[in-house]
C-alpha cells in the first residue's frame, strides 16, 4: 500500500485597520489574503480624512513613493517608519525618530491584542468573504466594548 500524505489547507487572512487616534475607535477596516502587500491597502480607502488627527502612523511596509505621494495629495501628513539602509547601519537620528512614532503606533497593536485576547478571535475560515465578515464582527464588538469604556469612564470623572 503506497503511502499518502495528508495536506492541511492552511489559510491566513490579515486585519488593515485605521484608528482614530484620540478615542482609539476602528474607522476603516480592510482585510486581505496574508500574502497581499501591506503597503498598496494604504491607497485603497483606508485613510479617513474626517478622523481627528491628519497624520498616518504606520510601520515600513507601509513606506513607499507611491504612499507619499498619495499622503501628500490627499492632505495627510506622513509618520510612518523609515526604512533601514541596505547594508549600513541605521543612522542614529532615524532610529529616534522612529522609536518616537512607535509610541504612537502601538496603540494599534493594542486593538489588535484586545480583539484576540479578549473576544478570542481566530480566523480559520476558507474563503476572503467569510474572513472579512469574522474580522469585521469582531472590529464592531471591538468599538462597542471601546464605547463602553469610555462611557464608563467618563461617568465616573
Amino acid at each position: 500500500m503506497p503511502s499518502s500524505d495528508l495536506a492541511i489547507p492552511f489559510f491566513g487572512y490579515k486585519s488593515h485597520v485605521s484608528i482614530d487616534r484620540k478615542y482609539r475607535f476602528i474607522r476603516k477596516w480592510k482585510t486581505t489574503h496574508a500574502a497581499a502587500s501591506d503597503g498598496a491597502r494604504l491607497r485603497e480607502g483606508l485613510l479617513d480624512k474626517t478622523n481627528t488627527a491628519s497624520s498616518v502612523w504606520a510601520d515600513t511596509a507601509y513606506r513607499s513613493k507611491a504612499n507619499e505621494d498619495f499622503m501628500e495629495k490627499q492632505g495627510f501628513v506622513s509618520k510612518v517608519h523609515r526604512k533601514k539602509p541596505h547594508l549600513k547601519p541605521m543612522p542614529r537620528h532615524i532610529q529616534k525618530s522612529n522609536a518616537g512614532k512607535s509610541v504612537i503606533r502601538s496603540r494599534v497593536e493594542h486593538v489588535f491584542a484586545d480583539q484576540k485576547s479578549q473576544t478570542g478571535l481566530f480566523v480559520r475560515t476558507v474563503g476572503i468573504s467569510r474572513a472579512t465578515m469574522r474580522i469585521g464582527l469582531a472590529n464592531i464588538v471591538y468599538n462597542m466594548r471601546r464605547l463602553l469604556f469610555l462611557e464608563r469612564l467618563n461617568a465616573s470623572a
